[in-house]
């Protein structure tokens, strides 16, 4: 029997578990103590909080948040991606290959004027041309690529 798929009506969040998340969100890096003392708790019930909450998968995973300058990837772009058609194999096809991109580090399905965004960075203008024309190229079924390059990022998270 398939299993069904959680909706926010299935997990219910009080307003202890939203600081939990809003603290964990900002800082991964927290311990239970650090969490427990922030939400007015003992370690014991926010750990079992913290637990539920990644069983329920409101919790996806803890991540490091790197600085892409110093990693050598000064150019961030969004790049629009229209597909010339939307077939259920091509855009299968599409999504497979673009996740699989190193420079791409976010891809969205979006509606509008796009079938895609993708949030590309890598490490100056030059790189970039070759991205588009060796790498974006290869991949059948793209109709037209629009690019828009940050200029300055005032949030990240």
């Amino acid at each position: 029997m398939p299993t069904k798929e959680k909706t926010s009506a299935d997990i219910k969040i009080d307003e202890i578990d939203q600081t939990i998340l809003m603290l964990l969100s900002d800082n991964g890096k927290l311990s239970n103590k650090e969490v427990a003392d922030k939400v007015g708790l003992t370690v014991t019930p926010t750990y079992e909080r913290i637990r539920r909450l990644e069983r329920s998968g409101v919790i996806k995973g803890y991540r490091a948040v790197l600085d892409s300058k110093l990693m050598g990837k000064d150019l961030h772009v969004h790049c629009h991606i229209t597909l010339k058609n939307h077939e259920k194999e091509s855009i299968l096809d599409f999504e497979e290959k673009i996740v699989q991109l190193d420079e791409v580090v976010g891809c969205y399905n979006i509606a509008g004027d796009y079938d895609y965004t993708l949030h590309v960075e890598i490490s100056d203008m030059d790189a970039y041309h070759e991205f588009i024309r060796k790498t974006l190229t290869s991949i059948k079924n793209i109709g037209n690529v629009r690019s828009a390059f940050v200029m300055k990022t005032m949030k990240r998270k």
